[in-house]
């Protein structure tokens, strides 16, 4: 069987998680990366256990006739003029989140992926984690009934303490609290909820730590959320917290509620009432990269591809939903009213 070969733009942080989630892969393997750094190719080759040539062209990169997917990995600011070139390279896409920094970029970037017919991975990786693995299960199986109200929120104090922070701090490189980090709760609330959302109402504001006062943006967001089908559901997104990391999640239906890895139901005969029962899962409970489940979520690509269809749970469509109603939410915080979809 044959192993896609797989570029990496950009060779930061995240990009040593793609790497070795997709040469831990049986369907794939990364042969190139490109970083406006110098690399060179014989350490990255023996860094990774795969013969990888190195590239400080990105042009020379996406003309190799021989690499079939790209991962980009680079800042934000730069996955939207990289995926388009990508795309038109005919490459298919791994794509880091948040997609872009404005809808005008997202929507770009869409539209070249289909003109291009390539397939497409964005990484809210949080769908193919255990926790919300199990949670969409528990929801699917109907032990909580038809879901009228959900909260998921991200608690995650960035500070410098933390290898993002060194950019994540400028407006044009973070942009928000919910399109830098939060962005992964507001997806899993979307998930679990299943209904297009109506309209949004957002509000922001940051902490008074010094820590926290280089972030050129307000860096926590609340928004209540009216889906279409007449539940509702909050999302936080706090990245100026000083606590441990905490992804919150709470969902209440017509019979049962789930909070966390906790649950309770009336399907189920002779359970305390007084009780939690609880959901054997792993928590997302770290920021850091090497923890997120690239690797279940890389394989669904790579097999997606395979078979010639875009992959469940998370492709680009997928993303560019999420990101209509990050972007809405934001616009609500800086325009102070509610914004339609």
């Amino acid at each position: 069987m044959k192993k896609y070969t797989v570029g990496i733009i950009g060779y930061g942080w995240v990009a040593g998680a793609h790497i070795g989630a997709i040469n831990a892969s049986q369907h794939a393997q990364v042969t190139a990366v490109y970083s406006s750094r110098e690399l060179d190719s014989a350490k990255l080759s023996a860094k990774h256990g795969s013969l990888i040539t190195a590239y400080k062209d990105l042009k020379k990169m996406l003309a190799n006739p021989d690499i079939d997917v790209v991962s980009i990995c680079s800042y934000p600011y730069e996955h939207a003029k990289q995926a388009i070139a990508a795309a038109r390279a005919g490459k298919h896409l791994i794509i880091e989140k948040p997609l872009a920094l404005s809808w005008k970029d997202v929507q770009a970037m869409q539209k070249a992926a289909k003109a291009a017919k390539v397939k497409s991975c964005v990484c809210f990786e949080c769908r193919w984690s255990s926790q919300f693995q199990a949670t969409k299960a528990a929801i699917d199986g109907g032990l909580l009934g038809k879901l009228h109200y959900g909260e998921v929120d991200y608690y995650h104090g960035i500070g410098p303490w933390y290898g993002q922070y060194r950019w994540n701090t400028r407006k044009d490189a973070g942009g928000s609290a919910l399109l830098t980090a939060g962005c992964h709760a507001l997806d899993a609330l979307l998930l679990c909820m299943g209904s297009d959302v109506k309209e949004v109402t957002s509000y922001d504001t940051k902490s008074k730590n010094k820590i926290f006062a280089p972030y050129e943006y307000t860096t926590t967001s609340v928004t209540l959320l009216k889906f279409k089908n007449g539940s509702v559901g909050k999302c936080a997104a706090v990245v100026d917290c000083l606590q441990p990391y905490y992804f919150h999640t709470h969902l209440v239906g017509s019979e049962g509620s789930l909070l966390d890895n906790k649950f309770h139901t009336m399907k189920l005969d002779g359970l305390n009432k007084h009780k939690w029962s609880e959901l054997s899962m792993k928590m997302l409970d770290s920021g850091d990269v090497s923890d997120h489940p690239y690797q279940t979520q890389f394989d669904a690509f790579f097999t997606a591809i395979r078979a010639g269809k875009q992959m469940p749970l998370t492709s680009l469509d997928d993303a560019v939903k999420t990101h209509e109603v990050m972007f809405a939410a934001d616009r609500s915080a800086a325009e102070g009213r509610t914004v339609k979809l």
